[in-house]
């Protein structure tokens, strides 16, 4: 398998909102991210993926970007983005951007002009139809509630937006739109950055026509996915902007595809196609939704996790790359979500951290996980600030008359704030986080769970991740190894092996608070072993061939 930088790193996303605030306004910003570059370096991570950081009306916390080329007020300006960039470099981490071309927000220039007419210059940027019976053109839901159509009085007809209508989407099919991006593109890749990760960058080609979603009952508006996810074009776009943009730097480059198969995986990221070096796929963080979506809770199962991440495990072996991540801005606290964030917080959150980054693929931490941050429980639904949850809040209890009460429960569990409350730093106010007031409130277990408490103890859940990072580099096999499960119908352990060559690790994990007993396979238990990592004390005289596991324990042992 051919070695690539990228493939070797250990990322870190920082949703710079939430990292750190210099200026105490409440508000994470550059000069906040500069100053903890050190923490960084310390942890050990190779890269940093950075949340947008462009100029927002932050309908959508900067989702929604109004000029691709100029810094937000808020953050700094593109001298304190230039010296971050420089310091950073200086410590050894590359700095990969959010891309984010499937929508501008609708303050942008060029959407400013598409709405003034219906022969302006940059009507055919975005999507516009007439409308339908008096109705939408079409019967889509957005992803942030309500319709996918905004109607616009000055010119009589509506606009796409599959996100907030205050970011209407732009119109791939055009191709001044194509090269107005790639043109960007250039732009921060020739002020030096590593890399782009690319928002919903499978949502790029719509089906002609735009047609209905299948209905559904109970609910006005329906799914259009299939007729916008992985599009007809998808794969000629990004094959024109590799040869365009990206073929031209050694950059490292990640699609968020929501929808994916691993064989559509593989279509993005075998390098022969030359379009990205890897995804994320949503499979394993839609295990716990129903048929009704994301907010259709229902319980996840190991043994769906295994057969999911087996699954992109072994399809895209020798043909593409996986990115390994179980937490990021848009998803729960993992700790939370798939471990037990009270009594064994730290062990699970070292446990999942052991089984991700064992794993064949580039992992991600999201900023906190290296702390064990938990979810948080607002009382209230005034104090989330996240407008997808806000929007399903008022539609579920306003229009669809549920309970206000089981409308938090979901937000308690899948509220995409439970990402995005602060950093937390140390036991000060506001967690070392702002002398100000915070834009979202410090999770109250603050005081508990803190950078600088874990810090200072060596059995921390950052001092594990530290670990984790430090066997990567050292041990090719973690990197290029392929990977086979093992003990497939175990209900509470997750085992797999990696093996490159003569080389054999085996990866045991307990996901639950029993202490399960169990023997591993024959070639495995008769050979010698060396304990890579724990995260509980092990005997070095305990024998492999019969296994007694603590309560969400997690080991690695290299075969010899």
């Amino acid at each position: 398998m051919e070695r690539k930088w990228w493939k070797e790193a250990v990322v870190y996303q920082i949703y710079p909102r939430s990292f750190k605030d210099a200026n105490g306004d409440g508000i994470g910003d550059i000069r906040g991210i500069i100053s903890k570059l050190d923490y960084l370096k310390e942890l050990g991570v190779d890269v940093v993926w950075l949340s947008p950081v462009y100029k927002s009306p932050n309908d959508d916390n900067g989702y929604d970007i109004s000029d691709y080329r100029e810094i937000m007020d808020e953050f700094g300006t593109m001298e304190d983005w230039e010296e971050m960039l420089e310091e950073m470099h200086k410590h050894g981490i590359k700095l990969v951007m959010d891309l984010v071309v499937n929508h501008t927000s609708d303050e942008h220039p060029w959407f400013v002009e598409s709405r003034k007419s219906k022969d302006n210059p940059y009507r055919d940027y975005y999507i516009w139809r007439s409308g339908k019976d008096g109705k939408e053109p079409n019967n889509w839901e957005s992803a942030f509630s309500g319709s996918a159509w905004e109607y616009d009085e000055t010119t009589g007809e509506y606009y796409l937006h599959l996100f907030s209508k205050k970011q209407p989407d732009l119109n791939w099919e055009n191709p001044k739109v194509r090269q107005e991006v790639y043109e960007m593109m250039k732009f921060w890749l020739d002020k030096g950055v590593d890399g782009f990760r690319m928002d919903v960058i499978n949502m790029i080609s719509k089906v002609p026509g735009l047609p209905d979603g299948e209905p559904q009952e109970g609910k006005k508006y329906a799914s259009g996915s299939k007729y916008f996810m992985n599009g007809p074009r998808v794969h000629e776009f990004l094959q024109e902007m590799n040869r365009e943009v990206l073929s031209k730097y050694d950059i490292m480059t990640v699609g968020e595809t929501p929808g994916v198969t691993p064989a559509e995986g593989i279509l993005y990221t075998d390098p022969d196609r030359h379009e990205l070096n890897m995804v994320f796929q949503f499979e394993h963080v839609g295990l716990d939704s129903g048929s009704g979506g994301k907010w259709d809770i229902k319980p996840w199962s190991l043994a769906d996790l295994k057969k999911t991440m087996t699954k992109w495990q072994k399809e895209l072996e020798g043909k593409g790359w996986n990115s390994l991540y179980l937490n990021n801005h848009d998803q729960p606290r993992a700790v939370s979500r798939f471990g037990d964030d009270g009594k064994y917080r730290v062990e699970s959150a070292k446990m999942l951290g052991t089984f991700l980054h064992m794993m064949q693929g580039t992992p991600y931490i999201y900023q906190g996980e290296e702390l064990g941050m938990t979810n948080v429980r607002f009382p209230s639904i005034e104090d989330y600030r996240d407008i997808e949850t806000l929007n399903m809040y008022k539609e579920r209890v306003g229009e669809y008359g549920e309970d206000p009460q089981q409308v938090l429960e979901k937000i308690y569990y899948k509220g995409r704030d439970n990402a995005r409350t602060p950093m937390q730093w140390d036991d000060s106010e506001h967690a070392g986080f702002t002398t100000g007031t915070p834009w979202i409130q410090v999770n109250p277990n603050y005081k508990e769970i803190n950078a600088k408490a874990a810090l200072e103890d060596p059995n921390s859940v950052f001092h594990y991740y530290r670990k984790l990072i430090q066997l990567r580099k050292k041990h090719d096999i973690i990197v290029y190894g392929t990977y086979d499960l093992i003990l497939e119908d175990d209900p509470y352990i997750y085992a797999y092996t990696r093996t490159l060559g003569d080389e054999k690790l085996v990866v045991i994990t307990n996901f639950s608070g029993k202490t399960p007993v169990f023997l591993l396979p024959r070639e495995i238990t008769y050979t010698t072993k060396e304990l890579l990592i724990s995260n509980y004390e092990v005997s070095e005289e305990e024998d492999l061939r019969e296994i007694r596991l603590q309560p969400w324990e997690a080991r690695v042992y290299k075969i010899r």
